[in-house]
C-alpha cells in the first residue's frame, strides 16, 4: 500500500472564486453609478399655495362602447362636440386633440368625429390604441 504526501505542489490556480469576486464587484458598480447620476443639481424656485390658472391643453374625445361621446369627461352631442371645439380652437389655434374609441363601436362614430376635425382644421391629433403584447 502506498500513501500519497501531503506535500505536493499544485501546478495550477483555481480562479473560479476570483472571477464570482470580480463579477460581483463589476455590478455592483455599474448599478451604483448609474443610479448616482442624476443631472445637474438646481435650487428650484418655491410655487404657492394658489391653485394653477393653466389648463391642460390637449382634449380628449371618447367614444364610448354604447356609442355616447364625451369631451374629456363630459358627455356631449356631435353639434355640442362641434361648438365646444370651435370655442377651445378659438382660444389656442393649436390645439392637441386625442380621440379614444371603444373597440365595439360602430367605425362610422369614429369617422364622423374625424371628419369634424377636419372640417375645424384641427391638425393635432391623435388616435389611442392599446399596446400587444406578445
Amino acid at each position: 500500500m502506498q500513501v500519497q504526501e501531503d506535500n505536493a505542489v499544485y501546478d495550477e490556480i483555481n480562479i473560479t472564486p476570483m472571477l464570482d469576486l470580480a463579477y460581483v464587484l463589476l455590478v455592483m458598480f455599474i448599478i451604483l453609478t448609474t443610479a448616482s447620476v442624476q443631472g445637474i443639481k438646481v435650487n428650484l424656485p418655491k410655487a404657492s399655495n394658489a391653485p394653477s390658472l393653466a389648463k391642460p391643453s390637449t382634449r380628449a374625445i371618447t367614444i364610448a362602447e354604447n356609442g355616447q361621446m364625451y369631451l374629456d369627461s363630459f358627455p356631449v352631442t356631435l353639434a355640442e362636440l362641434e361648438n365646444m371645439l370651435r370655442q377651445h380652437k378659438a382660444v389656442n389655434p393649436e390645439f392637441p386633440v386625442i380621440v379614444k374609441g371603444d373597440a365595439g363601436i360602430q367605425y362610422g362614430k369614429v369617422v364622423d368625429v374625424l371628419d369634424l376635425l377636419g372640417r375645424l382644421e384641427i391638425t393635432q391629433l391623435g388616435l389611442v390604441t392599446q399596446r400587444v403584447v406578445r
